[in-house]
């Protein structure tokens, strides 16, 4: 519900920030965790230094957005998918919207409803539901359009985020069979085009535009087995180069024309046989396994609905083996030169290649022309973007725990958060150092957003908008 009183309060909070920076979407501008407008961050910071305001919130593992002086988020309830906008300047909440939560699949524990950052623009706010699809609003909380899709097949749940490229909208919908990526209207929702991505299966990782020096811009999207370019235009497949990974988690960057990205997996293959499997477990000796007989698994019993691709409660030989094909191959943070590349590239497109103490689910990020990455154990590893050098690797053991939220950076500094809740601030050099370890001691999954001067954080229960005294200029 929007009150009159509220309503006020969102014209006047448009009115003071319509010329404020903006952290419009998953990690800020075209998701490079990059703040380059605004100075002052705090360095140091907790729930009794700094902080400005603080808000409790549903549960969500969204990541918070901020645009036109609103602070944007998605989060679920029993039956109930909810968008809700707060003021960025006092963390009041202006107010909510929910979606029926209909027919759904169960969400493996490491994921939830509203894992997917919502995206803001000057016509409003649009949230991405797996359990719905597409729900775009006014920037006062009146619906514009939305835009059902799925049911989707991925054990694991959806987490990529969508996207604004000028006019239109972008969403990644990768999944064990028929992933796709999906361009609309952004004004309408109506469908631009659409992708389809065959050599994808589960993923997580939110696209990225680029610009080369030389071409047309393009559409960065990382799969599970490699990573794409496509005409941000038409949708029209460009280029692909194979990656080993995991699942594509994050999003790609950029440093002028060299596209990066970061994955992990392993040479070798981290699953045993199928025929171990069967002789441990195929009780009726049918030569597949069923889900009651692998249940008692203790290492990947719960991850029978992943290896069962068709979803017929039944693993055969061929979905284990693609399951422990998964992650083989060539890994670490890669730059590509691909320019005007066509089909696949070659070896010697790669500029460089890192394959030391990778992140699985942080992306990277390339600031003041360093390339760094965070993996759990708070292991922070510099690298030069050119060429891949090792410039500095090191671990904060204020900060050791494990890594979901992506690094971002602003005014000289780079912030780590950890799922314990610790925040990490680095400065941004060669040498980094660490200059302060805050501790909110409270979970942490979303990455934070940056927006002039001021560091938002959500935690599994609070929002939290830290700034230090000196304001912007």
């Amino acid at each position: 519900m929007i009150s009159g009183k509220s309503t006020l309060l969102l014209l006047a909070s448009c009115a003071f920030a319509a010329d404020l920076p903006q952290w419009s979407q998953f990690r800020g501008p075209n998701g490079s965790g990059v703040d380059l407008d605004s100075v002052h961050y705090p360095i140091e910071f907790s729930p009794s230094k700094n902080l400005l305001w603080k808000q409790a919130v549903v549960y969500g593992q969204s990541s918070p957005i901020v645009y036109g002086g609103h602070v944007y988020l998605t989060a679920s309830e029993p039956g109930r998918l909810l968008t809700i906008a707060y003021d960025a300047h006092t963390g009041r909440e202006l107010w909510r919207r929910e979606i029926k939560r209909g027919e759904f699949a169960k969400t493996f524990k490491a994921n939830d409803p509203a894992s997917s950052t919502p995206v803001a623009d000057d016509l409003g706010v649009t949230a991405f539901f797996a359990d719905f699809g597409l729900a775009a609003y006014t920037h006062d909380g009146k619906d514009r359009w939305t835009l059902p899709l799925g049911p989707f097949k991925n054990f694991y749940g959806m987490a990529a985020s969508p996207i604004l490229a000028g006019e239109m909208l972008l969403l990644i919908c990768d999944q064990n069979r028929g992933s796709f990526m999906l361009a609309v209207d952004r004004k309408t929702g109506r469908q631009r085009w659409k992708a389809d991505r065959p050599a994808a299966s589960v993923g997580w990782a939110t696209p990225m535009i680029w610009r080369p020096s030389q071409g047309p811009a393009q559409v960065i999207a990382l799969g599970s087995t490699r990573v794409d370019g496509y005409d941000l235009e038409t949708g029209e497949p460009r280029w692909w180069m194979p990656v080993a990974s995991e699942g594509g988690v994050g999003t790609p960057v950029a440093f002028g024309d060299l596209v990066m990205v970061s994955t992990t997996g392993s040479g070798e293959p981290w699953m045993p046989t199928f025929e171990s499997q069967l002789k441990a477990y195929d009780k009726d000796q049918d030569g597949r396994l069923s889900q009651a007989e692998f249940a008692v698994d203790k290492g990947l019993g719960e991850h029978f609905g992943w290896i069962d691709a068709d979803g017929d409660k039944f693993v055969t030989a061929r979905e284990w083996n693609e399951a422990r094909a998964m992650g083989m191959g060539e890994v670490g943070a890669v730059a590509i030169r691909a320019g005007l590349a066509k089909g696949k590239m070659e070896p010697q497109s790669v500029a460089w290649r890192f394959k030391k103490n990778l992140p699985f689910i942080p992306a990277p990020l390339v600031y003041n022309n360093l390339f760094f990455m965070v993996r759990d154990g708070g292991i922070i590893t510099a690298l030069d973007p050119t060429t891949g050098k090792l410039l500095k690797e090191g671990r904060n053991r204020a900060a050791i725990g494990e890594y979901y939220a992506s690094p971002v950076a602003a005014d000289g500094k780079v912030y780590l958060a950890n799922v314990d809740g610790k925040i990490s601030v680095l400065s941004a050099a060669s040498d980094w150092q660490v200059l302060a370890t805050n501790d909110l001691a409270e979970e942490v999954h979303a990455t934070p957003a940056l927006s002039n001067g001021r560091v938002f954080i959500r935690t599994r229960g609070n929002l939290y908008c830290f700034g230090s005294a000196a304001p912007n200029p």
